[in-house]
């Protein structure tokens, strides 16, 4: 059976050494064997959880909802309305950050428009967030 250091593991997934460690420690990845050495002996199914950590991070989830995830797969047990509505509640996080961000790209387009550009002894931007005009 092919086993892999954390560096190598790292190396492998692209995830740093001290996050797999991290992971390890909140047990989301479980604890592998260890070598004679000493040395953690990582084995598909890490490689394969570590992957499935990484993507639900790329996708905003939070360190609970991945946890969440992960529990009725490792007991067996997947409710898939319950995957769901993690999954959808996420959306909806993802969402809202979106129309905050749309709301921030409008008042700083705003504020771009209101500069004059060059030496003016007063900056239209400065003066915007100073006042707290857009906010």
């Amino acid at each position: 059976m092919k086993t892999w250091t954390r560096g190598q593991l790292a190396a492998l997934t692209g995830c740093n050494g001290e996050t797999i460690r991290y992971y390890e420690t909140i047990g989301l990845l479980p604890e592998p064997l260890r070598a004679g050495n000493g040395y953690r002996q990582y084995e598909k199914h890490h490689v394969e959880r570590l992957y499935f950590i990484r993507r639900a991070r790329d996708l905003g989830f939070g360190i609970d909802d991945i946890r969440a995830l992960l529990t009725p797969m490792d007991a067996g047990t997947i409710a898939c309305g319950e995957i769901e509505k993690i999954a959808r509640n996420q959306l909806d996080l993802i969402r809202a950050k979106i129309r905050d961000l749309q709301r921030m790209k409008q008042e700083l387009h705003t504020l771009v428009q209101s500069c004059q550009g060059g030496s003016a002894p007063h900056c239209a931007i400065i003066d915007a967030l100073s006042d707290g005009q857009f906010s």
